[in-house]
């Protein structure tokens, strides 16, 4: 029998290697004087006072998600460096619905086979994502996994850390009938729902990912890759702001389940939700996949965010100075429905 190597088996040492040697330069773009340097350390170190920091009573945030089958897209465009992007925000914007400020992040990528360009382009995009969320991309795992992932294929997974002051916990509590509901656009359609996208662009209407699509001006690949929007400094920038943040009783993350079910979840006994239809634009994106006659209204409004990807409950009379302070932060804003009696 001959000799075998890891190689042999499908993992090669050196391309890893290889690979490694291009994350830490992704990495330091995130980094602030509140990360300690630790070479050749087997785990990230972030100091939770300095920089001007400290608190009084903290309260350490945490959450997880990753990518979807929107992965599924990037492999057929052939396109990786966004999806981190996606990552990010999927896992900060959770956070943000507690009031927390992100402070570092940690990612995970598998692979079926060693790829440095390919592992390359996916931490760029996570490291342009936490310079937007303005968290500190602390550490990660990359594990070549031949036999259980098909070469080619991959995933990955994130993981949020952020802090919040005990007494500032944003957790729906205040939520009371009379509230409003005020809706933060989307980019499109972020990082949900693309098992049914890719069922009917791809099974049913046979698109190619390279097809322009004259409606939305763009080829496919770069409409539906387009990254999940951000919120953090946003949503930290308002919290911050004391003749608002108190005004701000719930805020939620819109993602599978649509505009309904997560907002619901925020809701104290006692309180229910009305959605206004109409009341916000419908992006073009969103326009033309109903018009493809594919899936009904109700479907997709069970599945999307419909051009809604952040939400935040407030008291009606302070509703309309809250928007304007969202709209001097660069979001498209919309009253979108209310909190009534149940």
């Amino acid at each position: 029998m001959p000799e075998l190597s890891y190689k042999d088996a499908g993992v090669d040492l050196e391309l890893y290697g290889q690979a490694m040697q291009r994350l830490p330069a992704l990495m330091a773009k995130t980094h602030t004087g509140r990360v300690m340097d630790l070479p050749g350390g087997f785990a990230g170190l972030f100091r939770l006072f300095g920089e001007g920091r400290s608190y009084r009573d903290p309260v350490l945030v945490s959450g997880t998600d990753g990518v979807g089958t929107k992965l599924k897209v990037a492999i057929l465009a052939q396109k990786f460096n966004t999806v981190g992007i996606d990552l990010v925000a999927m896992c900060v914007n959770d956070c943000l619905c507690l009031g927390a400020e992100p402070l570092f992040f940690l990612d995970y990528l598998a692979l079926g086979r060693d790829n440095p360009d390919l592992i390359a382009d996916l931490v760029e995009g996570v490291s342009a994502g936490c310079v937007e969320a303005g968290a500190a991309l602390l550490g990660g795992e990359t594990a070549i996994m031949p036999d259980v992932y098909a070469e080619g294929d991959f995933d990955m997974a994130g993981f949020c850390v952020g802090v919040v002051e005990r007494d500032q916990i944003v957790d729906g509590s205040k939520i009371q009938p009379g509230d409003v509901v005020i809706g933060l656009a989307s980019s499109g359609f972020h990082s949900n729902g693309f098992s049914l996208i890719r069922k009917v662009l791809f099974d049913q209407l046979k698109l190619s990912i390279e097809e322009r699509i004259e409606e939305l001006g763009a080829p496919l690949g770069e409409v539906l890759l387009r990254p999940t929007r951000i919120y953090a400094k946003t949503i930290n920038g308002l919290l911050q702001d004391g003749t608002v943040a108190s005004a701000v009783h719930g805020m939620a993350h819109i993602t599978g389940g649509g505009l309904a079910e997560n907002i619901e979840r925020v809701l104290p006994e006692g309180c229910r939700l009305v959605i206004h239809e109409n009341s916000w634009p419908t992006l073009p994106v969103y326009q033309w996949f109903e018009s493809l006659g594919q899936v009904n209204l109700a479907e997709l409004a069970r599945v999307f965010n419909m051009g809604v990807g952040f939400a935040v409950i407030a008291s009606a009379d302070a509703a309309g100075k809250l928007m304007k302070t969202l709209e001097a932060a660069g979001e498209t804003v919309s009253q979108i429905g209310e909190i009534q009696s149940r």
